[in-house]
């Protein structure tokens, strides 16, 4: 066994994908109190959504990161979906623009797949890239670590094994930029042990309880992207 293979989550993960009412009722009532207890910071971060979902999907961590004090922006590119490279380019071209617009290197927040981009952009351009959070992301065992295998590769085109290639080629270059990497051991779309990040030096990892789907509405999830950005993005 290599440190690729990875089965995808139990099935009896897969169905607590449903408890994610819960969570967004559970944030709704902590929302307040987060807000007056976490720590602010100031600067630019864009957050990322994951596969197959747009920005609506990060409205809420938008907004919660914006009172903040983040100048925070959506990705703005309709549905995650098709080979993920293929964003990789143009991406980089509007975060340069942003960094230099307000004089200040971003940082990045994705979940789930829009973390593994963010994981790329860095890897690309660690010049550019202040920090990334990653919220569920896989970055080992490619698409057969996941629930989801057989949707990803319908809409990228790609088989398994192609995609492997890819990240395996990439991963030829470390990450130097800060990670902290988020994942759930009850996380019914993506193995947790895909998060785990064991090549790269400056990856921070941090268990958090709930759902695939939930994280980005979940009140413990909220709290550590406050604290890992404000490590980067401390107030003058």
């Amino acid at each position: 066994m290599t440190r690729d293979d990875i089965a995808p989550p139990p099935r009896w993960h897969t169905l607590l994908e449903g408890r994610v009412g819960g969570e967004v009722a559970a944030l709704m009532l902590q929302l307040p109190m987060l807000r007056m207890m976490l720590p602010r910071g100031t600067g630019p971060v864009m957050v990322l959504p994951g596969f197959m979902a747009d920005d609506a999907s990060t409205w809420l961590l938008r907004r919660f990161l914006d009172s903040l004090g983040y100048t925070v922006r959506p990705w703005e590119m309709g549905l995650n979906r098709g080979p993920m490279m293929a964003y990789l380019a143009e991406l980089i071209t509007r975060l340069d623009a942003w960094r230099e617009e307000v004089d200040a290197k971003p940082s990045l927040v994705g979940w789930s797949r829009g973390g593994t981009l963010s994981r790329e952009i860095a890897r690309e351009r660690p010049d550019l890239i202040r920090s990334v959070v990653t919220l569920g992301s896989p970055v080992r065992g490619g698409v057969s670590s996941t629930s989801i295998g057989r949707l990803v590769a319908a809409q990228t085109g790609l088989s398994p094994v192609q995609i492997n290639a890819i990240l395996r080629s990439r991963q030829q270059k470390p990450i130097t930029t800060p990670i902290t990497a988020l994942y759930s051991k009850t996380d019914g779309v993506v193995s947790w042990q895909a998060c785990i990040d064991d090549l790269n030096p400056s990856v921070t990892h941090q268990e958090v309880p709930g759902s695939h789907v939930g994280l980005g509405v979940n009140a413990v999830v909220y709290g550590h992207v406050a604290r890992a950005l404000a490590k980067y993005h401390r107030r003058a």
